[in-house]
């Protein structure tokens, strides 16, 4: 199955401004061939802690935007919006929330489980509890945001049933090797691919440069670099992963 990762800016706190950047991409994506095409975390107003602002309802306004591109290019959209739960209670925290929609209309949400503590997203976002995994024409795909990298446990407690786990994320250029490095590890201790994307662009003091990869179940990266904003394409392939595991069989050792 064919991935385009799309490494954008976002317009800050303006969906429609995003949105009309993105058009453009989007259609080099599927023209590209990609079944998936992956946008960042919170990807139409940037990562916003002004919730009042930013947040929509399930199925608001964003979500019909991928909805909507995912119809008429055929084909699977992921990013993350900002969210309020369907079943939401006065006073109850929106969460931050992968959207998958589907050509045909259908639509599956993780919540991120491990809000950003250190730039206190924990208090405006509640984390999420489930995890997600998809089959994709044939591609068993766990979809995760940006902080829960950091936690390896998440990773394997998915490994045996993923080919590929997709992180969407808004992770600045001062952290850019912990990125790197962890999105390496996730992939070679779990033995699956690992997709990525992440912003490109400036919000205040913290910049973006991207650094958005396909790494293959052996550690392999399987992208070009791409600098600003573009679109990178990759071939995840099950069997890949099927073979790595048999050769190198570490996940039954695990405890």
């Amino acid at each position: 199955m064919r991935i385009a990762l799309v490494q954008h800016d976002i317009a800050w706190e303006d969906a429609a401004a995003t949105q009309a950047r993105l058009v453009p991409l989007l259609a080099q994506a599927a023209s590209g061939g990609a079944r998936l095409i992956a946008l960042t975390e919170m990807f139409a107003k940037g990562f916003s802690m002004d919730v009042d602002t930013v947040a929509e309802p399930q199925g608001g306004p964003t979500e019909q935007f991928l909805l909507h591109q995912a119809a008429t290019l055929g084909c699977w959209l992921v990013g993350s919006i900002a969210q309020r739960p369907a079943d939401a209670v006065p006073g109850s925290r929106a969460q931050n929330v992968a959207v998958l929609a589907g050509p045909d209309g259908s639509v599956h949400r993780y919540a991120k489980i491990h809000p950003f503590s250190y730039s206190g997203e924990d208090k405006h976002y509640a984390g999420g509890t489930e995890f997600l995994t998809v089959e994709i024409e044939g591609v068993r795909l766990s979809i995760f945001v940006c902080y829960d990298l950091r936690f390896a446990d998440e990773f394997w407690a998915l490994a045996d049933r993923t080919d590929c786990y997709v992180v969407v994320a808004n992770w600045p250029e001062n952290r850019r090797n912990h990125w790197n490095v962890l999105l390496r590890a996730r992939a070679i201790e779990n033995q699956a691919y690992v997709a990525a994307v992440n912003r490109v662009g400036t919000v205040g003091r913290l910049s973006y440069v991207g650094d958005s990869v396909l790494i293959d179940p052996f550690g392999l990266e399987c992208t070009e670099p791409l600098e600003g904003e573009g679109v990178l394409f990759g071939d995840i392939d099950p069997e890949r992963v099927i073979n790595v595991r048999a050769k190198y069989p570490f996940l039954a050792d695990r405890r």
